[in-house]
């Protein structure tokens, strides 16, 4: 009796042993597979033999070595193909997804965001802080949609200032002196500086430093009803761009739709001395035999910093995925320190991995180099999908203004009325 007594009190101690280790010991490794402890409660996902990917268009070369890398960590094969992330991947999505032939994860750039979520293609990722920390806050945020997080970021860029370094010593500190050396290069069909202020994306830069905003931001909240294209800073910002096209500083060729492809001629042909222009441009114009200088933008006639928009490629795992799980695994191992590096070294895409900007392999690079110092002050452009309702508007008032058609107050008036009215029609909702 005693005997059978004692291997029941063995028993229960042993039973009530395993109950306080097993969760435990299951909440660890779960921490371990996931970086966080936001995503324990998908553990019990099973493996899946292969992730699918949606990568940028001749980007592969980048993705390969990380796919293989994922593959021998975690006995998942990971399959990709290439598509254009500009509108390729998205109009697919839209096909692809409900037919159930969509892949686990895609590229996208961040100013989709809004509109892939309305629409139901992407979903909320969870990660772990840590993760999170690694990378710059600006391209963080910029891969969230009303305060929640859908992907993490592989590469950034912006416009900066380039200069041949055979027409100009070294890139001006300030706008001041830089307007000085174009009124003295500017002669004989050459220029001392050309820039696309006609083109929203690029003006933002001068509009939004003299204290311009597109929508107003409330820590994250972004709120379209709030429109400050024609405040004081941005009226005051139109005017300093006009200054740039009523002293025939810059061409009339570089207005319109062919603008860009004229500014790159003039400057690879050596008839301007510097260009805004972003790190898309390097290879042509190395390739055309320019030896560039990079810096970042010079300060303007205030003393700020131009406030470049700022575009951000990201990660994403598809609402289609049947492995949430590993997909988000997926996503973290292919946008780590390493792997961020390796894809610069492929594809010269600037990661916004804090650590890697003093690595050697981008501190030594001067154009990567002066695309991050220029990232620290640069703004990712409204992810929202009432963006889509400034770009056309404010075309128009900039091309007014670099022709001399309007004065500044009227023309950037005209573009928010004109904004609000296009946003109140197509987006009710808000």
């Amino acid at each position: 009796m005693k005997k059978s007594l004692s291997i029941l009190v063995l028993f229960v101690l042993l039973v009530g042993m395993l109950a306080a280790c097993g969760p435990k010991r299951d909440t660890a490794e779960r921490k371990n597979a996931t970086g966080g402890k936001n995503t324990e409660e998908k553990s019990a996902e099973a493996k899946p033999e292969k992730l699918v990917v949606w990568e940028d268009k001749d980007k592969g070369i980048a993705l390969k070595p990380a796919a293989e890398a994922f593959t021998k960590k975690y006995g998942i094969k990971v399959e990709y193909k290439e598509l254009n992330m500009a509108d390729k991947i998205r109009d697919q999505l839209r096909l692809d997804g409900p037919a159930g032939n969509a892949p686990d994860v895609v590229t996208l750039p961040h100013d989709q965001i809004g509109q892939v979520v309305t629409e139901g293609l992407i979903q909320e990722i969870k990660v772990d802080d840590s993760v999170l920390s690694t990378f710059n806050d600006s391209a963080v945020n910029a891969e969230k949609y009303d305060g929640k997080l859908y992907g993490l970021p592989k590469a950034t860029e912006t416009p900066v200032f380039i200069y041949n370094k055979k027409l100009m010593d070294k890139a001006p500190a300030t706008m001041d002196e830089l307007y000085a050396k174009s009124k003295e290069m500017t002669k004989d069909g050459k220029y001392g500086f050309l820039a696309l202020f006609d083109n929203y994306y690029f003006a933002h830069a001068v509009i939004g430093g003299m204290g311009g905003y597109v929508f107003k931001d409330d820590n994250g909240k972004i709120d379209p009803s709030d429109v400050g294209l024609n405040n004081k800073g941005a009226v005051e910002g139109a005017a300093y761009i006009q200054k740039w096209y009523k002293e025939k500083l810059f061409p009339k060729g570089i207005i319109g739709e062919s603008g860009g492809a004229a500014m790159d001629g003039l400057f690879n042909e050596g008839k301007a001395a510097s260009v805004m222009n972003g790190p898309w441009a390097f290879q042509g114009m190395k390739a055309a035999g320019v030896d560039i200088g990079v810096a970042p933008m010079p300060t303007l006639p205030n003393g700020e910093h131009m406030k470049t928009f700022m575009g951000v490629k990201g990660w994403h795992v598809t609402a289609f995925t049947k492995n949430p799980y590993w997909s988000t695994k997926l996503v973290e191992f292919i946008t780590n320190a390493d792997n961020a590096k390796i894809r610069f070294e492929k594809t010269q895409e600037i990661p916004p991995v804090k650590s890697l900007i003093k690595d050697p392999v981008i501190a030594n690079d001067e154009g990567a180099k002066a695309v991050a110092e220029q990232s620290k002050y640069a703004l990712p452009t409204p992810n929202v999908p009432e963006m889509s309702e400034v770009w056309g508007p404010m075309a128009s008032a900039l091309q007014t203004l670099a022709t001399n058609k309007a004065e500044p107050k009227a023309a950037m008036d005209d573009a928010v009325k004109t904004i609000n009215t296009n946003i109140k029609s197509n987006h009710p909702s808000k």
